[in-house]
């Protein structure tokens, strides 16, 4: 079996009927997308920060940066997808180091994995002193899934993306992991409410 078949395989059966997205409804599934490989849609985004960008503490607004996030985050998807792709979810934000003004942050997004309508989007954030030549430290990371619409806001189909290093094949399954947990943790809280509901507590 091909890289290419297995990685199919393996989308189709992450691609459970349960919808990724509340009102979002997966659609039936269609002829077989040809597949897109993760270096096709991946991207940089490069930003010099300036005063306007900072908070009360004088580093950069986390919202500054989580905007620059979503901005890589969404070319990646809709390079992917082929067309509009709007934002589901943020997960795992983490900010590791404060980012100053004159920092040169490069953020850097692909796709990690996919499903019939959606896509987890991985995207690291790194920063480097304009004026210098020191290698560019690490300070944020973030998880994002998009769903991919058509002209009339309905979910459309996404093609299967194709690893094509080790790296990219531990990000596919570590987005699967991902992707279970958020359904989970869905679940359980669904079920919290409905129990608390018919025991007739008003949230």
């Amino acid at each position: 079996m091909s890289l290419r078949h297995k990685v199919e395989a393996m989308t189709d059966q992450a691609s459970a009927p349960e919808p990724e997205n509340p009102g979002i409804t997966d659609i039936p599934a269609e002829a077989d997308l040809p597949g897109k490989p993760t270096s096709a849609s991946r991207t940089t985004l490069s930003h010099i920060m300036t005063h306007s960008d900072t908070n009360l503490l004088g580093t950069v607004h986390g919202g500054v940066i989580m905007k620059l996030v979503d901005d890589a985050a969404g070319a990646v998807a809709g390079r992917h997808s082929g067309g509009p792709a709007v934002t589901a979810s943020m997960d795992e934000m983490a900010f590791l180091e404060p980012v100053r003004v004159g920092d040169l942050v490069h953020v850097k997004a692909q796709v990690n994995w996919v499903g019939r309508t959606s896509m987890e989007v991985g995207v690291r954030v790194l920063a480097e002193r304009w004026n210098e030549s020191a290698p560019p430290t690490q300070v944020g990371s973030a998880y994002l899934v998009f769903a991919a619409v058509d002209a009339d806001g309905k979910p459309r189909r996404v093609p299967p993306v194709l690893p094509e290093t080790e790296r990219d094949k531990r990000r596919f399954q570590e987005a699967q992991i991902r992707r279970t947990h958020r359904l989970a943790r869905r679940r359980a809280i669904t079920e919290l409410r409905a129990q608390r509901a018919a025991e007739g507590f008003e949230d």
